[in-house]
């Protein structure tokens, strides 16, 4: 049977994830002395409409949903467009500018069981002091103490408790985790200094089959096949009870995780055989490690038959623990690898109390599973397994409102604590370690990019921050000094607002703590990368209800760009085909250099006389680019018309209207179909779906021979990503645009600008014709580049099939 390393490694790592696992019912880092008020961590729950509880005999989990509200009582008066270009939009912008309720959100909240209580209590209290009361007339209710706390659940809520199979809650809600968090399941490396979490690509369309090895008291090893199809194959009498139990009879251990401490700690070899204690080396023949375990507490013997002569210091408590999680975690590993083979699976994700993101834990099941399936087979966790019983309750109750099925959901950083770690929380007279996960609901259909060559290892972001220390530092010290200009914008962008100012400065301590945290846990919120950094700044505006920090800006820029539009087309269409093609990539990278994202590009614009479209285009670094593909686009487009093209846009003002439109525009007239797919919701400067149909409208009268045709004959369609960010995930974009790219043949993709075709996209790979083109604003990025500031990206590639 397998075991630890006898190296001196060994024990040196054990104790560097001692002080790791003592973080996991603490907040961690230097905010650890900060206790949050418990409306910080129970939040919204004025406007909460139904609930679940997951009871476990030392962990319960709630979950709630809510509606989000605009508490503010006057909304900025400052009207960005016509009423005459407004009744020409689809009235979707306006509706949700003038609505209060913003969304819906999940809140999963885990705590200890003993402070059951006082949870229900304190969520009563505020429900009765909002004068509202959860619209449901029940609360679902699952785990070992759905029986024991019946009563005090229905009478604290004043709710009808419905119990639920635990078994099929806990299946649910990992289908539900794997599907809406790109980055859930991880493999765990211990010994990799960078980064021991190594976060996994989930294709949500493909999470089945897989094994679910559920560690409790016992374990359940349960095969995956559907929502609604699963087994339990197989399981074991050895488990979390098992380890507790007779680690109790063995040590002094006062609890669960003083005895995985113990664990950690200690020195297997001094109570284990080894291969070398038999043969007195490794045992070549069959391929036996001098360091194996040979037989797990053989050593115990010698102590026992010890007499008072022999002098023998019986085994320290912590060296029986270690062996004991060995033997124990050894033992899972071996039939979790068999049942996996038996049914043909090569995905085993493990869960339970038994786990608990514990560092050990997680090394011993990983080198348990490497060693039975002879590296074949890798054991994942999940960053929110604690959750999954309290989730899939909550989600068998949201299925009796037809609410579970219809959206997809995004993970929100910004109510998160993370991965592993507690926060302190003043609960009515006492301090309560408390993890909380929260969800936000994108009000649409997410699903993988169709044209995608393989969705199911496909990463949208270039870089891992969490394993790339250099460029980590650098995105989030770039950011911390971006933060005042952020806050200067969403200022501006509420010029009406009495309290804009406050709100800009809570939005700033609170997104340089989430930096600080992601400073010392880089693994927090998954796989951290120039995306989720950007993502958090946006979600954290909208707490404090800036929902559009830059929309004034955005306005002047549009209005800027759309009386230069005449005169950019009449000067392209005077031109010949090959230099035309030229001046319209040259167009398009110009266009992308009016980026409020990019601290060398604001100082420009916000010089005296500003950054114009001709100097935009002054600023682009001579040919030969960087990445220059120009000639093999060029042959490209002399060889073939193109069915349809999506262009996923990037910037308002000059960048869609004088560098997307015209490259659209052109592609029209070889009889090409036009996609262009834009934010569904606001980021930094980033145009979305609704402002575009607007100026539209303008873009119409402007040229209605050629553009004003294309946009009412359907040539061109006007179309959101399904995303608020200024990157782009496309594992993730709005079913509806999936659909029009199916059903229109679409067989050119263009990514434009550095979040869409840099930071995010610049590996992907797809099954058709491709172009990335984006000007490196970034001096630091382009040096690591080799190239200096404004060099030009311009990739154009061809599928792998394709014999163009």
């Amino acid at each position: 049977m397998p075991g630890g390393s006898s190296s001196e490694k060994d024990r040196s790592a054990a104790q560097e994830t001692s002080s790791s696992s003592s973080d996991e019912m603490a907040a961690s880092g230097s905010v650890r002395s900060i206790v949050l008020p418990c409306d910080e961590v129970f939040r919204n729950l004025k406007n909460a409409k139904r609930f679940a509880i997951d009871i476990g005999g030392s962990l319960a989990k709630l979950a709630y949903s809510s509606t989000v509200v605009n508490e503010r009582k006057t909304a900025p008066k400052t009207k960005l467009l016509t009423n005459e270009t407004r009744a020409h939009s689809t009235g979707l912008a306006e509706m949700a500018r003038e609505s209060n309720v913003e969304g819906m959100r999940l809140h999963f909240i885990k705590f200890e069981t003993k402070y059951i209580e006082s949870c229900l209590e304190f969520i009563q209290q505020k429900l009765d002091q909002s004068g509202l009361a959860s619209s449901s007339k029940a609360v679902k209710c699952t785990g070992g103490g759905a029986y024991k706390y019946f009563d005090l659940v229905s009478s604290k809520l004043r709710l009808e408790v419905h119990k639920e199979d635990e078994m099929e809650c806990l299946i649910k809600g990992c289908n539900f985790l794997l599907r809406n968090i790109p980055d859930e399941s991880f493999t765990y490396h211990h010994h990799d200094e960078l980064n021991k979490y190594h976060f996994q690509t989930v294709d949500p369309i493909s999470v089945f089959p897989y094994l679910l090895v559920n560690i409790g008291t016992g374990v359940s090893i349960v095969k995956v096949e559907g929502d609604t199809e699963f087994d339990r194959v197989g399981g074991s009498t050895l488990g979390g009870g098992s380890f507790f139990g007779l680690g109790s009879l063995l040590t002094d251990a006062k609890g669960f995780d003083d005895l995985l401490r113990m664990a950690e700690e200690g020195d297997h070899r001094n109570v284990d055989l080894l291969v070398s204690d038999v043969y007195g080396g490794a045992y070549q023949k069959l391929g036996l490690p001098s360091d194996l375990i040979a037989g797990s507490f053989g050593k115990t013997i010698q102590y026992s038959n010890a007499g008072p002569e022999d002098h023998k210091t019986p085994p320290a408590d912590a060296d029986k623990a270690r062996s004991l999680l060995l033997m124990i975690s050894n033992c899972i590993g071996q039939i979790a690898v068999l049942y996996a083979r038996m049914h043909k699976l090569n995905r085993i994700y493990f869960g339970g109390y038994f786990i608990r993101n514990h560092h050990i834990t997680m090394r011993t099941i990983s080198y348990a599973i490497d060693y039975w399936s002879q590296g074949e087979i890798q054991a994942l966790f999940l960053r929110h397994e604690g959750y999954l019983g309290a989730i899939g309750a909550f989600l068998k109750g949201a299925e009796e409102d037809n609410m579970s099925s219809l959206y997809s959901w995004n993970e929100h950083y910004a109510g998160c604590s993370g991965l592993g770690r507690y926060v302190p929380t003043a609960f009515l007279s006492q301090n309560v370690n408390i993890n909380v996960l929260e969800m936000e609901c994108a009000k649409k259909n997410l699903m993988p990019f169709p044209l995608l060559a393989n969705a199911a290892t496909y990463r949208p972001d270039t870089v891992d921050l969490t394993q790339d220390d250099e460029a980590r530092a650098y995105w989030i010290q770039c950011l911390e000094r971006g933060v005042d200009k952020t806050v200067k914008k969403a200022i501006e962008s509420q010029p009406d607002s009495d309290d804009a100012a406050e709100r800009a400065n809570n939005f700033q301590h609170r997104y340089l703590q989430h930096l600080k945290l992601l400073r010392q846990k880089p693994f927090a919120y998954g796989c951290l990368n120039v995306r989720s950094l950007l993502d958090l700044n946006e979600q954290l505006l909208n707490e404090f209800y800036f929902k559009d920090a830059y929309q004034l800006q955005k306005y002047a820029e549009n209005e800027a760009a759309l009386n230069e539009l005449g005169e950019v087309l009449k000067i392209i269409d005077s031109l010949e085909w090959e230099d035309r093609q030229l001046a319209l990539v040259k167009g398009l990278l110009a266009g992308n250099v009016f980026d409020w994202g990019a601290q060398e590009v604001v100082k420009l614009m916000e010089r005296e006389g500003g950054l114009s479209f001709a100097s935009a285009l002054e600023k682009l670094q001579p040919r030969p680019w960087l990445n220059d593909s120009f000639e093999s686009w060029v042959e490209s487009l002399r060889k073939r018309t193109h069915k349809c093209a999506v262009i996923f846009a990037d910037n308002s003002g000059a960048d869609v209207l004088l560098g997307v439109i015209p490259f659209a525009r052109e592609l029209i007239q070889r009889g090409t179909k036009v996609i262009i797919a834009a934010n569904a919701s606001p980021a930094l400067n980033d145009i979305t779906r609704d402002e575009l149909v607007e100026l539209c409208v303008k873009v119409a009268e402007i040229d209605p021979a050629i553009l004003g045709k294309a946009l009412s004959s359907g040539m061109l369609l006007i179309m959101d990503n399904g995303q608020g960010s200024p990157c782009l995930d496309l594992s993730r974009i709005d079913g509806s645009l999936r659909a029009a790219i199916i059903e229109h043949e679409v067989d050119l993709v263009v990514l434009e600008g550095m979040g869409r075709a840099l930071h995010t996209n610049f590996d992907a790979e797809f099954s058709c014709e491709s172009l990335k083109a984006a000007v490196v604003k970034n001096l630091w990025l382009a040096n690591r580049l080799g190239g200096e500031i404004f060099s030009v990206i311009f990739k154009h590639e061809l599928p792998q099939s394709n014999g163009l």
